[in-house]
């Protein structure tokens, strides 16, 4: 499908460590020169993985945009880089800055689209388990009876939180400096959001294990893509790729996944990467 110039294009999920997945990664191309390329996290595990596939990338495209998914957070054994919580998050920053790649931790690069100018903003949230299957359920609760139906994200063992006290705390910091840096911004000018995880709680209501939803965002965000001027979302994470719309808002859902998951009946297998703007009629 060809491309206009200067296209907004997102993925998410890359997950290298797959062949299958690898290839699709070294495959990418863009249409136009001018092609920006959101990625919405979980390009994989090991340190090593991250870099080649983010050096990939940004050698393709005009410019790269990461936002962190919970698996480029983990530590796990076999990874040579053994850094944990906040120092691996920074090691991966200064890895995407070394490559031009733009991080949660930089000014957010304005796109210049043919219908005016849009600002992109990658985002580093975490979750607070507060997508619960019952409002009346406490986090304790919630987490017992998830382990009781044998749901347990792997981030409980790989995705540490230090120096925080927990993953929550974690979230919370996040969410709180975030919001500050997007209310900053000229409310005139459109924004696109790339988080990993969606800001809303709607999109965890087809997951087969509800439960998961524990793992997958934060109530702190219902409300984002009403207050900002929001004119698309994207994330990740859920490995149900599709376009939803929120009171106006399109949120799209953009991950690769797994290839086991590409042989379910209906999952929706599209060729990488998704056109985001400018909108097509």
């Amino acid at each position: 499908m060809a491309h206009a110039p200067g296209s907004l294009l997102a993925i998410s999920d890359l997950h290298i460590a797959y062949k299958e997945n690898r290839k699709i990664v070294a495959d990418l191309r863009p249409e136009s020169d001018d092609d920006w390329l959101l990625v919405a996290g979980d390009i994989g595990e090991k340190s090593y993985d991250i870099d080649w596939a983010l050096r990939t990338l940004a050698s393709n495209f005009a410019k790269v945009i990461w936002a962190p998914g919970n698996h480029e957070l983990w530590t796990p054994r076999e990874d040579p880089l053994q850094l944990r919580g906040v120092e691996r998050y920074q090691h991966l920053v200064e890895l995407c800055r070394g490559l031009g790649v733009v991080t949660p931790e930089d000014t957010y690069p304005v796109w210049p689209g043919p219908q005016g100018p849009v600002t992109v903003a990658p985002l580093f949230l975490l979750y607070d388990y507060t997508f619960r299957t019952h409002p009346g359920l406490s986090r304790e609760e919630a987490l017992a009876a998830a382990h009781d139906k044998g749901v347990v994200c792997t981030d409980e063992f790989l995705l540490h939180p230090d120096p925080y006290e927990s993953r929550q705390a974690w979230c919370e910091s996040r969410v709180k400096e975030t919001e500050v840096r997007l209310a900053a911004l000229d409310p005139a000018t459109p924004m696109v959001l790339v988080n990993h995880y969606p800001l809303v709680r709607e999109p965890m209501d087809v997951l087969h294990h509800p439960e998961f939803a524990l793992w997958c965002g934060t109530e702190r965000t219902a409300d984002w893509h009403r207050r900002f001027n929001v004119a698309a979302m994207v994330y990740g994470h859920l490995h149900i790729p599709r376009s939803t719309v929120y009171d106006g808002v399109p949120f799209e859902e953009v991950s690769v996944g797994y290839p086991r998951e590409w042989r379910r009946p209906g999952h929706r297998r599209t060729v990488p990467p998704r056109r985001i703007l400018p909108i097509r009629y």
